[in-house]
């Protein structure tokens, strides 16, 4: 209590009725019979609200009944009791203080309110919320990170957003639905674990307050505060050891990214499918246009070590991260270009496989000067998110006489839902594979 403003601090003296969470009334009433008729942490005034150091006052204009007696204390836990008796110290001209946790306008108590009293009875006197308490503690500027909230929620928002890969995350979980273990399962089911430190904050803005960060094998705290929130921060996975790593189908958080372009990668599900329909020889030559972070090409090089990587990508920068993800996994690609293509095609030997992963509006012709160098019975694989995509794209395989396949592939990945598992959708993908002809022997 004694943390609050002191403007704050008035406007709990002057209250005649204090409502607060029922964890706080104890130390209220030591409080203000300590202080006199002065009291707290979180208010509403006169129907209004002060949260965990924020206030929100209103219109009331009686005082506590006199010197020494203190303001009545009720428990705010349930609004559907609590509003009743707001609206009747209000029908007496009573102050009124209400105290809350951070901000009462975020996620908090103050929406209530307004859904029972006009603006002009309350007024806001905001504390920090958790947000930035967490943070703050933490030490890190949050002008870029992302949150959500889980309070009687789906998981599914949250499965969505790990896809994006946010360099930082906040969660606002709920207890009553698994909280921190919750966030945890889904963030090992979206095989991301690696990629992410996982800060527990509990009590914020209380004495008692703890922030922790919580290895990947560690277990929650058995005494984890119900009032918690997690932050995912997002950092470079360790370096793993390569011949400990699965053959193919590696976890998504196992791959280094681009800061400023965190999940623009192919999953797993469609990589391992992309891997399947190149049908990939002992040896020859593979183009990975569009690169990225590398993912393909380098899972192809652990399936068929001889084979010669051609890796592109336009990307600035995109080289050296390429290089680093091949390091990890214990590969060597022939060479990583940066350029675009199809003019840096120029430099590369003619393909058995191909995979254009990126192009954009250049598709098009970076596909026609693939079926210009592929070599007899060689394949072009090309993943498309759009069905605009394949119908300009298809025709061209067709009218060159490649022989054609397409198939769309949607893949779900289960996610914590109360006591079981909901399945969380990612991105469909369109998948068209064109095989060139062999070159058939002259007849004698």
């Amino acid at each position: 209590m004694a943390s609050l403003p002191a403007a704050a601090q008035q406007l709990v003296r002057k209250a005649a009725l204090v409502a607060a969470p029922a964890r706080l009334l104890d130390e209220l009433e030591l409080w203000s019979k300590i202080q006199g008729p002065q009291t707290t942490e979180t208010l509403t005034e006169a129907a209004g609200l002060f949260s965990a150091k924020s206030a929100i006052t209103g219109s009331g204009a009686s005082d506590a009944s006199g010197p020494g007696s203190g303001p009545l204390l009720i428990a705010s836990d349930r609004p559907a009791e609590l509003i009743p008796r707001l609206q009747e110290a209000l029908a007496q001209n009573c102050r009124v203080v209400l105290l809350a946790s951070g901000d009462p306008l975020w996620f908090g108590i103050g929406r209530i309110l307004l859904q029972h009293f006009s603006p002009e009875q309350l007024r806001f006197h905001p504390a920090p919320s958790s947000l930035q308490l967490a943070f703050a503690r933490l030490g890190r500027p949050w002008q870029d990170a992302s949150w959500i909230s889980l309070h009687g929620r789906d998981p599914a928002p949250l499965a969505a957003a790990l896809q994006k890969r946010p360099a930082a995350l906040a969660v606002l979980t709920d207890p009553g639905r698994g909280g921190a273990a919750e966030v945890r399962s889904l963030l090992r089911a979206s095989g991301l674990e690696a990629a992410y430190g996982l800060w527990v904050c509990e009590r914020l803005g209380h004495p008692a307050e703890r922030v922790q960060r919580l290895a990947p094998a560690a277990a929650l705290p058995e005494d984890l505060d119900p009032l918690h929130l997690v932050v995912l921060l997002a950092e470079a996975p360790p370096p793993p050891d390569p011949l400990a790593l699965p053959l193919f189908g590696l976890a998504d958080g196992l791959w280094l990214q681009h800061d400023d372009r965190p999940g623009l990668m192919t999953k797993r599900e469609v990589r391992i499918q992309l891997l399947a329909d190149l049908e990939l020889p002992p040896s020859g030559v593979l183009w990975d246009l569009g690169a990225g972070v590398g993912t393909i090409g380098l899972e192809a090089l652990r399936l068929r070590p001889a084979l010669q990587l051609w890796a592109v990508e336009s990307r600035s920068g995109s080289s050296a991260l390429i290089e680093a993800n091949a390091a990890r996994l214990g590969v060597r690609p022939a060479a990583i270009l940066e350029g675009r293509a199809p003019a840096v095609l120029e430099q590369l030997p003619d393909p058995d496989r191909v995979l254009i992963g990126g192009g954009g509006r250049d598709r098009g012709p970076i596909l026609e000067a693939v079926m210009g160098r592929l070599r007899p019975g060689g394949r072009v694989v090309l993943p498309l998110a759009t069905l605009e995509a394949l119908a300009d794209l298809r025709p061209r395989l067709e009218q060159a006489g490649f022989c054609l396949s397409v198939s769309q592939h949607q893949a779900w990945r289960g996610a914590p839902l109360a006591e079981g598992t909901r399945l969380a959708p990612l991105n469909p993908v369109l998948v068209l594979t064109g095989v060139k002809p062999a070159l058939q022997s002259k007849p004698r």
